[in-house]
């Protein structure tokens, strides 16, 4: 019936990408100010955010087309597909509370993300021209079954709500949170607010550069600096504890601004932060990744219990400089997230 049903959509929806057979299904929503696309595929994952006729700020991988329909399985390794996609954390619990890939348990393993999640096909459930829900399937890893869901603000055609519900599958209690991971280029210009340097934890690894990075006007960025003589790659994540629900990202004559809830500290797992920002480039920054994430609090559900959790994205056309200041007094005049910088 679920077949039936989603053939049915796809017929009936004239916003449905239409694809070689051979490149994935996407599925797209569009008003007079934002364009979104969406896959079925790899866990219903999103490939597109822009202003009409703008260049994409999402990065995605080249896997999404010479691998579009991996094998699902608890033995699967990461594949590059990159895009927007929904984890669940704490990382380190992965592999730990699981028996469908014992050896991975056994090591702690931290990586690969859960297959289940990040490989399957959903199944569509509704597609009309401002929403589009997707259900997953059942996963034997993580022990949930995540349903996302796309929508344009009734009130807003630059902003689209994004959503995503976990069910805890099993018969015993499920600890997790939900985390939103949307990837872009490394030369995304992106702003954070927080309140000081107390704010702000970052983990590199060894014989890479890490981030430079700094608080101006009450607002955290990274600074692109060369990379030092003999050096070839430059990696890190900032762990963030923002003061605002918001990030905001510069590229492509673009603003990319994600909003979300703004959480206490106690309320997000010790081992993230509510905001994280994953760096990685070499020498030619705009070919490198930004990982723009978002955690939502930690819980305990009950044997079949659900949590949700949101973000709220928009897309503004920018011309502006390009400079902290300028891009934080657009902010501030088009959406009200004024900061110190912008007079508030």
């Amino acid at each position: 019936m679920r077949h039936a049903l989603r053939t049915a959509i796809g017929l009936s929806c004239l916003l449905s990408t239409s694809l070689a057979a051979s490149d994935i299904e996407r599925l797209r929503l569009e008003s007079p100010d934002a364009v979104i696309e969406v896959t079925p595929s790899l866990g219903g994952r999103g490939l597109h955010f822009s202003a009409p006729g703008l260049p994409n700020l999402i990065k995605v991988g080249d896997a999404v087309h010479s691998q579009p329909h991996p094998a699902v399985s608890a033995d699967a390794d990461d594949i590059g597909h990159l895009g927007h996609d929904v984890w669940l954390g704490p990382q380190s619990g992965w592999w730990s509370d699981q028996s469908a890939n014992p050896a991975r348990r056994d090591a702690r393993a931290a990586w690969p993300p859960d297959p289940y999640l990040a490989f399957a096909q959903t199944t569509v459930l509704e597609h009309t021209s401002d929403k589009l829900v997707l259900e997953g399937i059942d996963s034997p890893v993580i022990g949930v079954r995540l349903t996302k869901t796309f929508a344009f603000d009734a009130n807003d055609p630059a902003t689209v709500n994004v959503g995503v519900e976990a069910r805890n599958l099993r018969d015993t209690p499920v600890s997790r949170d939900l985390w939103f991971n949307t990837r872009a280029s490394a030369a995304m210009r992106v702003y954070v607010p927080v309140d000081g340097e107390s704010d702000v934890r970052i983990e590199t690894s060894t014989g890479v550069e890490a981030p430079v990075w700094r608080i101006e006007d009450g607002l955290f960025s990274f600074v692109d600096t060369p990379l030092p003589s003999g050096r070839e790659v430059r990696r890190g994540k900032a762990f963030l504890q923002p003061s605002s629900g918001w990030m905001a990202g510069f590229a492509h004559g673009q603003a990319f601004v994600i909003r979300f809830a703004l959480e206490p500290r106690e309320a997000i797992h010790p081992e993230h932060g509510q905001v994280e920002l994953y760096l990685d480039h070499g020498p030619d920054i705009a070919d490198g990744l930004l990982e723009l994430e978002v955690h939502a609090p930690y819980r305990t559900l009950a044997p079949g219990e659900t949590m949700a959790a949101a973000e709220r994205w928009t897309v503004l056309r920018y011309d502006g400089p390009d400079d902290q200041a300028s891009h934080a007094a657009f902010l501030c005049e088009r959406l009200a997230l004024c900061t110190e910088a912008a007079g508030d």
